[in-house]
């Protein structure tokens, strides 16, 4: 049986975590930005957004446009499209990413355990004094099959439709690569991913720079 494709902020969100313990395999803030990215990327994807025309301008300052309000039926994503509907001005992307990064990851993990894809579990320390709430996959074919579709790109097996291709370039830019178990030097895959994502909308790839421009500010403001 095929199974459904995830929205491109979940399949995200699981491959970056660790399939057995469910730790992040990078700093959560920094996943949450890429979650953003994410999300941003799929209601493009679905027409309803449009970053304005001008070249010029870095990636991460160019502007949010709203096509249409119209609902994709996914409740981050939909709340996104209010986001950028109800603000006083068209956001930057980059400053769009970093408010509505916020609690992303709370809300994509919390979305993950209502659809029984991810089960929450504790365990009790220090007897029984201190809690650690763990969150593992309920089943390991979600992030398998992303893998696998990862990996038929980066072997040329497959073209990449435009929800692989954004995925292949968030993986790259948020430093995952080393944990899709590919074959290969980590570097090499990476840039070979990179170069799949550069291939396909230019918008796209300028959510994705926004990401690495933001990942990049929050690693620079832990060394002030």
């Amino acid at each position: 049986m095929t199974l459904p494709r995830l929205p491109l902020r979940d399949e995200l969100f699981l491959l970056g975590h660790n399939d057995d313990i469910g730790q992040p395999h990078i700093h959560r803030q920094a996943l949450a930005l890429g979650l953003a990215g994410a999300v941003l990327i799929d209601i493009f994807l679905a027409g309803r957004i449009a970053l304005d025309p001008n070249d010029d301008r870095p990636a991460g300052e160019r502007w949010l446009r709203l096509h249409t309000d119209q609902p994709v039926g996914d409740l981050i994503a939909d709340t996104a499209i209010a986001a950028i509907r109800h603000g006083r001005t068209a956001p930057p992307v980059k400053a769009f990413l970093r408010d509505f990064a916020d609690d992303l990851y709370e809300r994509t993990r919390a979305g993950l355990v209502a659809a029984g894809i991810l089960r929450h579990s504790t365990r009790r320390r220090l007897g029984g004094l201190a809690r650690t709430d763990i969150y593992t996959a309920t089943d390991s074919k979600w992030a398998i099959v992303a893998r696998a579709r990862l990996r038929y790109l980066a072997q040329g097996r497959e073209q990449p439709d435009n929800h692989t291709a954004a995925l292949a370039g968030l993986v790259a830019t948020l430093g995952l690569t080393s944990h899709l178990y590919l074959d290969g030097d980590t570097a090499t895959l990476t840039e070979r991913l990179k170069a799949i994502a550069a291939q396909h909308h230019r918008s796209v790839r300028d959510i994705t720079a926004a990401v690495d421009a933001a990942v990049g500010d929050l690693a620079t403001a832990t060394y002030r």
